[in-house]
């Protein structure tokens, strides 16, 4: 049967609702449906720069981790700064985990890209910087494991629940994200 005025032929416009109050619906049902859109998009822009600072955490513990420096090696200038901008790695994913409390159930997926997995090595190069002779060494040893103390206490409070130190916290975490957490 064809539409008057369109010589047969349905366009977007030759559909309407006729009662009043589905006038009134459909555009309030199409500008909540765009709010939604909206603010989904949004939120993966927000949350993906999360995501990416514990992934690159990750890969950065992972590639210390192969080239396992010892704490003669750590004990200089350049072992010092590199504990300190993990320290600071480590206080910027903790944030991301206060912030964006959803990002903890994003798992990644290989063990060198999973914070989960090489967090436990972050706590052996603090522990490694701080048995170190130079005063600077064992400061960013001392950073780095202040960090990764409050970072297993935010992990704890608002996911684990395990009571304990960072270690077991850590090694909780591993388990929940299906990681094994121990050390090569």
């Amino acid at each position: 049967m064809p539409v008057a005025g369109h010589g047969g032929h349905a366009g977007l416009g030759d559909i309407a609702p006729d009662e009043g109050w589905l006038r009134l619906v459909s555009p309030i049902e199409a500008l909540i449906g765009f709010a939604l859109l909206t603010a989904t998009v949004s939120w993966v822009l927000e949350i993906y720069p999360a995501l990416t600072r514990r992934r690159v955490l990750a890969v950065r513990l992972a590639l210390l981790r192969d080239a396992d420096p010892t704490t003669r090696q750590l004990d200089n200038t350049s072992g010092a700064l590199l504990l300190d901008s993990l320290a600071t790695e480590v206080v910027r994913v903790r944030i991301d985990f206060t912030q964006y409390a959803e990002a903890y159930y994003f798992h990644d997926g290989e063990d060198h890209s999973s914070l989960a997995a090489m967090v436990g090595y972050a706590v052996v190069l603090a522990q490694r910087g701080q048995a170190a002779g130079r005063p600077e060494a064992k400061l960013a040893g001392a950073l780095l494991t202040g960090a990764l103390t409050d970072l297993a206490a935010i992990l704890d409070q608002r996911f684990l629940h395990t009571g304990g130190p960072p270690t077991t916290v850590f090694a909780a975490y591993a388990a929940d994200h299906g990681r094994d957490g121990t050390q090569p």
